[in-house]
Order: structure tokens, then C-alpha cells, then sequence
């Protein structure tokens, strides 16, 4: 649902007549003054933001006028944002900064206004490349390769990712990451693949994936990937794994029990299901479609309210793929931390007792906190790192969601369940934990390999230590990280590997 605030031309629903701005006797920043666009933010949240910049000396507008200096955003597409900016007088066009979410809370957790960097930056338009770069000049990691969303080469790395897949369901992980080193510098080329000779001098590629590119150069598909799409036990393994609280291993179990089918599962009285998996089922048709962005906003929203009702200075981090500017994920994933280590050690429990209390909690799988920098560097990384997390499944309702759920076909349902994880590290572990839950898992493979073989540091989501002078190296943000490896710094929207 588009606000009034938000579309010029419309007229603006009445605020309460004691609802004006404060004095300004309690202002730190007078050379700051911010605006927040309602569009896509919301009515509520944008009142919840204000007040909290208010509390802390920051001047918000009610409305954009040539004093504002700083406009806030939570609506990063450049063309949509430009198009409302440039509708607005050419004063105000020439001396504003336009800026996403991440400045804003980035200035609340510092508790001023901090610098502004690219980073925060609404560009006009986004960077593109027109000519592609020398082949010698690509990295074989992905930590050193810009990768968006945009991929001029899907018809080959589709066919990579079926064949590391399939691997990957039979539980062999050379192949299955050979693929996915080959996909993955595919996907960074801002040019398409035209002949086999342009893959001579590009790394990650070895003979099976030329093979496979080659094939498709010749015939326009892959006979080899086309054979596991129609394979049974890829599609059994597949359709079984899809199922939350379902790995490999359980279900290659099941297919060697003679399943083929969910409904195989259900019945066969001799699996005994665990709570996730139960709850996998139960929601199955929900939580097995793609969540949206609108979706995950709103998610957001709801956290947000509950994070900062119980700890008013924590901070809120999407991460994932829609962090990355990605339109649809599987789930969604915050991390949440607060600088009161009182309040952090029960954060997560009474955000989850605050979503109970809602009526919206469906499923909800807590893991207390391990981590013991006592235990640290280690040596071998862990899929799952040792922070308070909680997987949580919730009802989302239609009115929550800019444009309405999204939801199969004639469903009337009103509401949908989604799948979300939380993690919660202590603030010294906060950057660290960004940069491995953001992704992509390409991305965080070949940065802590990177790390360890060109470096000689080792790098998981906890901390990066520097084997040569034994010891951790502090990071506040993950451009701290970057700087300690001797990277060039990559945006969240580039590392889609």
C-alpha cells in the first residue's frame, strides 16, 4: 500500500492535532536536517524513526523543503527514488544528500550524524560496465570479483548449478564445488559467452564445465544437465530436501526406504518426524515459495518494533539475498545486537516472547549462545556459527505487505507463513557476523579462502586472525575486514557470486 506522503498529487491523511514537532531545545545537529520518505518505509515506522532521531538530537522535517539536507530512503531502486526526488523543487535536487536506510542507522547506533560514504548513497544511476575487462585481469576469487544480480550468462550457469546440485544431493563435494567455482565466474562477466576460445584464459573452469559450455554453444542446451532434471532420484532428493528440517542425508534415507513422494512420508508409519520437520510439512505449501522484498519488509517492520520495545539502542541488519538486491529469497534473515551486554544475552528470548505474544509465532526453534573467544581461531570453518540464532516460521497477514502477499492463485487466505531466522552476536562480533550471513555462500567460501591462502589470516563469522603476528584483528565494520585482507572493498549488491 503506497502512502500519501509518497506519491505527489495526493492528498495526505490528517495527523492528530497534538502531533507536532518538538522544540528545539534538545537539538545537537543544527547543520543536519533530515527527511524520511514514507514511500515504502511506511506510515507507522516513519513516526517510530522520527521520534527515535528526535530523542537523540537530530532535526526530521515533516516536510521536504530547501532547508532538508539529508533525505532518508528505505527504497533503494535508484529509478523510482530519482523520479519522486526529481518531482521536488531543482533547489532542493542540487543541495540534498539522498541516502538509504543504512545511514540513518548507522548515525542512530553512533548516536550523531555520521560521514557520508558511497555506501549510503542512492546513485542516480547505477555504475555500469560497457566494455568487458581483460580475461587476465579476473580473479579466480570471488572475493575479488564484482557480481550483481544482473548475469549475462544464465543459460550456462543454470546448467552448472543443476550438475552442482546433484552433487551436492549425492553428498560430493569436489564436483559440487567445481561447478559452483565455474557458475560463479560466469555470473561476474559483464559480457555473454559467444565461443568456447573466450573461456581459454578465465580460471575456475575446468574440462567438465567447458564441456558443458560447449554443449550449450553447439546445441543451445545441455543433453548432461537436461538428464539430471529428469532423473528420479535428483528429483526425489530434491523435492525431499525442499521440505524444512530436511538435509541430504535424511533424504537420501528416505529415497533408500523406497519414497517417492511427501505424501509417501506422511504415511509410512515408521518415520518419525522432529518438531522442525513436522512444522516443514505443516507449512509446506507457504514456506516452499519464494518470500518477496515487499514481504521482507514488512518483516522488518515487525522486528523492528519488537527489537527496540525491549532494547531501544540494538541494531537491526537484513542480510541475505535481499540484502544482496535480490527480489525473492527462500527466507529471511536478521541479525540483531545491541551494545548493553545485560540486554544482549536475553535479546532473542523476549523478542520471541513479544512475536508470542503477537499471535503471530507458528514455529519457533531457539539455540542459546556457544561462543568462547577462549575457543577461538578455529582452524576448520563450521557451517553454523556458535551466536544466539532462532529459526523461526510466522504468520504474515495480507495488510502488512506493501502490494499484497505473495501467494499461489486463488488463495484467500489473508495471511501466508514465512520462514526467518534471527542471530544475535555480541556488538564487538557484529561486522563479522554481517559479512558471513549476507552471503552469498560463493562469496564468504572464497573470502575466508583468501584469507587463509594468500593472507595467512583465518577468517570465519566470528573473527579474522592473522597467523603471522597471533593475533585477532578488531573490526567495527565489514570494511574494517576488507582493509585487514588487503581488499578492495565490495558492496553488498556486488558479492551475488
Amino acid at each position: 500500500m503506497l502512502h500519501a506522503a509518497a506519491v505527489p498529487g495526493v492528498r495526505k491523511r490528517s495527523r492528530p492535532a497534538e502531533a507536532v514537532v518538538p522544540g528545539r531545545e534538545g537539538v545537537k545537529f543544527e547543520d543536519v536536517r533530515m527527511y524520511l520518505v514514507e514511500r515504502k518505509m511506511g506510515h507507522s515506522r516513519r513516526s517510530f524513526l522520527t521520534q527515535l532521531a528526535r530523542s537523540k538530537g537530530f532535526i526530521v522535517e515533516d516536510v521536504l523543503s530547501d532547508e532538508v539536507t539529508h533525505v532518508v530512503s528505505e527504497d533503494i531502486q535508484a529509478p523510482s527514488v530519482w523520479q519522486w526526488l526529481k518531482q521536488c523543487t531543482p533547489k532542493i535536487l542540487r543541495n540534498v544528500h539522498m541516502l538509504d536506510i543504512s545511514w540513518f542507522t548507522d548515525s542512530m547506533r553512533e548516536g550523531r550524524p555520521v560521514d557520508v560514504e558511497t555506501r549510503h548513497r542512492i546513485q542516480e544511476t547505477l555504475p555500469e560496465v560497457s566494455t568487458p575487462p581483460p580475461v587476465a585481469s579476473i580473479s579466480p576469487y570471488a572475493c575479488q570479483r564484482r557480481t550483481t544480480t544482473e548475469n549475462n550468462n544464465r543459460i550456462f550457469t543454470d546448467a552448472l548449478e543443476v550438475l552442482a546440485e546433484s552433487y551436492e544431493l549425492k553428498q560430493l563435494e569436489g564436483p559440487c564445488l567445481a561447478f559452483r567455482r565455474a557458475a560463479s565466474v560466469l555470473k561476474s562477466l559483464p559480457w555473454t559467452l559467444q565461443s568456447l576460445q573466450a573461456t581459454e584464459d578465465l580460471p575456475c573452469l575446468g574440462k567438465h564445465s567447458k564441456a558443458v559450455i560447449e554443449d550449450i554453444l553447439q546445441y543451445g542446451r545441455s543433453m548432461e544437465a537436461e538428464k539430471v532434471l529428469s532423473d528420479e532420484r535428483y528429483q526425489t532428493l530434491k523435492l525431499f530436501t525442499s521440505v524444512f528440517g530436511v538435509g541430504p542425508k535424511t533424504a537420501e534415507k528416505w529415497y533408500r526406504r523406497g519414497l517417492r513422494s511427501l505424501g509417501d512420508i506422511l504415511a509410512d508409519p515408521g518415520i518419525h518426524l522432529n518438531r522442525m520437520q513436522q512444522s516443514g510439512f505443516l507449512y509446506y505449501g507457504d514456506i516452499s515459495r519464494a518470500v518477496s522484498k515487499a514481504e521482507a519488509r514488512a518483516l522488518r517492520n515487525i522486528i523492528d518494533e519488537a527489537v527496540h520495545a525491549i532494547a531501544p539502542d540494538a541494531v537491526l541488519a537484513l542480510t541475505g539475498g535481499f540484502r544482496r538486491g535480490k527480489e525473492f529469497g527462500h527466507d529471511v534473515d536478521f541479525i540483531i545486537t545491541t551494545p548493553e551486554q545485560q540486554k544482549q544475552e536475553t535479546l532473542l528470548p523476549n523478542i520471541i516472547d513479544a512475536l508470542t505474544n503477537n499471535g503471530i509465532m507458528l514455529y519457533c526453534e531457539y539455540q542459546a549462545s556457544t561462543f568462547d573467544m577462549a575457543r577461538l581461531p578455529n582452524h576448520s570453518y563450521d557451517a553454523m556459527d556458535h551466536f544466539a540464532k532462532c529459526f523461526l516460521i510466522l504468520r504474515l497477514d495480507d495488510s502488512q505487505v506493501e502490494g499484497g502477499l505473495h501467494v499461489a492463485q486463488g488463495d484467500s487466505r489473508g495471511w501466508r507463513a514465512v520462514r526467518m531466522d534471527l542471530v544475535s552476536p555480541p556488538m564487538d562480533r557484529y561486522a563479522f557476523a554481517l559479512l558471513g550471513w549476507s552471503g552469498s555462500r560463493q562469496f564468504g567460501r572464497d573470502l575466508r579462502r583468501f584469507a587463509r591462502m594468500e593472507r595467512r589470516m583465518l577468517l570465519d563469522n566470528h573473527a579474522l586472525y592473522d597467523k603471522t603476528k597471533k593475533e585477532f584483528l578488531a573490526a567495527t565494520t565489514e570494511k574494517d575486514i576488507f582493509a585487514h585482507l588487503g581488499l578492495e572493498y565490495i558492496e553488498p549488491w556486488q558479492r551475488n557470486a
